[in-house]
C-alpha cells in the first residue's frame, strides 16, 4: 500500500532543518570560493571545476576549503514563502519574515544604481568571470518578489523604496537589446545578453514598481520584453534558453526555466492588469508543453528534453510552484502540482528534512544545498499549505 504524504510533516522537518542550519549552505556553483587558483590553469579551469563539482556526488568541499554561505536570493526566497505562511493563517511568523527582510535590506550588491543582489560566489564561463555578490537581475527578481510580498503585508516603507530601487537598477545598469519584435534586458551589468527568462525577470521587477508608481516609459519597456519572448516561443509551446546576440542562434536547453517563463507572464499579466488573447494563448500553450513533455504522469520530471535523468530538485520545486499558480485555469493542474511534491517528499526528501540534489538511474546525489533545493521546495510546500489553508477557510 503506498504511504500518505503530508505535506505539512514533509515541510515541518525541512523547516527545522534550515533553520538548525541558519540558512547557510553549500551550493552547486560555489567552487570558485575555494582557494585552489582554478583561475590560473587557462580559462577553462574554472568552468571546467565548477561542472566537475556540480557532477560529483560526494561532497569534497571541505578538503576545498569551501564554507558554507547565506545566499541572498535562498533569502529572498524564504522571505516569500514566511509571508505566505503568515498570510496562511496557520501560524505565527512575523519575526522570521522581519528578519529575512531585515537581512536582504542590509545584505545588498554595491557600487551600483539603485538596489540589487547577487549570488555568494564568484562564477565564469570561458569568456566571462562574474565575482561573488556581482548583482544578476535573476537574484535580484526573486529577492523583488519577497520584498513585493512583505510590503504587500506590511505596508513598510523602506520595502516599498528598495522595490523602486530594484526598478532603477534594471532601468540604469542593465543593457536592453531592441529587435524588430522588441527587446531584451541583460542578465547583469558586466555584459550585454539574452536569456528568456532572466529578461522577463527584469520586466517583472519593472511591473512590480509600476504597481506601486506607474510610469508609462517602463510599462512600454515590459512589453516590449514580453512581446520579445512571445515571438521566441516555438509552435509547441516551448521556449528555448537564450540567444546568441552575435549569431542569432538559440541555446536548446528546455528545463525548469520554462516555469519560470510562464511565472513572469503570469505575474506581469496580473500587475499590468493585461487582457491580450496573445498573451493568454502564449501561456497556456506553454502550459500544456510544460505539463505534457517535462513530467511524467506520476509527478517526476525530466532533466531536460529529451533526457531523462538525472531527476533535478529545481525541476520538481518549479513544477509545484508554476502548476499551482495556474490552478485558476483548471483542477487538473492543482492535483498535478500535489502529484509532483507527493513524489518528490516520497524519493527526493532525506529523514534529516533537507532535499536531495538529483536522483540518477542507479544512485541518488544526497548532497544538500540551501538555495537550490531547500529554499525552492521550501517555498514550494510553503504555497502549497497556504492553498490547502485558503481552500478550507472558503468551503
Amino acid at each position: 500500500m503506498k504511504k500518505k504524504v503530508f505535506i505539512s510533516d514533509s515541510f515541518e522537518k525541512l523547516r527545522k532543518y534550515v533553520a538548525n542550519e541558519e540558512y547557510k549552505g553549500y551550493d552547486p556553483y560555489d567552487t570558485l570560493c575555494s582557494p585552489v587558483p582554478f583561475r590560473s590553469f587557462t580559462s577553462w579551469g574554472p568552468v571546467i571545476a565548477t561542472q566537475v563539482q556540480k557532477r560529483n556526488p560526494y561532497n569534497i568541499r571541505k578538503l576545498l576549503r569551501i564554507e558554507k554561505g547565506i545566499n541572498p536570493k535562498a533569502m529572498g526566497l524564504f522571505l516569500e514563502a514566511y509571508v505566505v505562511l503568515e498570510e496562511s493563517g496557520i501560524g505565527e511568523f512575523t519575526s522570521q519574515c522581519d528578519y529575512f527582510f531585515q537581512w536582504l535590506s542590509e545584505n545588498q550588491s554595491t557600487g551600483y544604481k539603485g538596489n540589487s543582489w547577487g549570488y555568494n560566489f564568484p562564477w565564469a564561463t570561458t569568456e566571462k568571470y562574474l565575482p561573488a555578490f556581482a548583482p544578476t537581475v535573476v537574484a535580484t527578481a526573486f529577492v523583488v518578489r519577497g520584498l513585493f510580498a512583505y510590503h504587500r503585508l506590511t505596508n513598510n516603507p523602506k520595502a516599498k523604496e528598495l522595490i523602486l530601487g530594484a526598478a532603477e537598477f534594471v532601468r540604469k545598469e542593465l543593457a536592453r537589446t531592441k529587435f524588430d519584435t522588441g527587446l531584451a534586458i541583460s542578465y547583469t551589468p558586466l555584459f550585454p545578453d539574452c536569456c528568456y527568462n532572466a529578461s522577463l525577470l527584469g520586466a517583472e521587477v519593472l511591473a512590480y514598481a509600476n504597481s506601486i508608481v506607474a510610469d508609462k516609459e517602463d510599462e512600454k519597456i515590459i512589453r516590449d520584453a514580453v512581446s520579445f519572448v512571445l515571438s521566441k516561443q516555438h509552435a509547441d509551446g516551448h521556449w528555448n534558453y537564450s540567444m546568441d546576440l552575435k549569431t542569432g542562434e538559440e541555446r536548446s536547453q528546455i528545463d525548469f526555466h520554462q516555469g519560470y517563463v510562464l511565472d513572469s507572464l503570469l505575474i506581469i499579466s496580473r500587475l499590468l492588469k493585461v487582457n491580450d488573447a496573445k498573451w493568454e494563448a502564449a501561456m497556456f500553450n506553454g502550459l500544456n508543453y510544460y505539463k505534457e513533455k517535462q513530467f511524467f504522469p506520476d509527478g517526476r520530471s525530466l532533466w531536460r528534453i529529451p533526457k531523462e535523468y538525472p531527476v533535478e530538485i529545481h525541476n520538481q520545486s518549479q513544477g509545484i510552484l508554476t502548476f499551482l499558480n495556474f490552478s485558476h485555469l483548471g483542477d487538473e493542474y492543482t492535483k498535478f502540482s500535489r502529484t509532483i511534491a507527493d513524489w518528490t517528499i516520497e524519493n527526493m526528501q532525506d529523514e534529516s528534512g533537507y532535499f536531495y540534489y538529483r536522483k540518477l538511474k542507479f544512485y541518488t546525489n544526497k548532497i544538500s544545498y540551501m538555495r537550490w533545493s531547500n529554499a525552492w521546495m521550501f517555498l514550494a510546500l510553503s504555497r502549497w499549505m497556504h492553498r490547502n489553508a485558503t481552500f478550507k477557510n472558503n468551503n
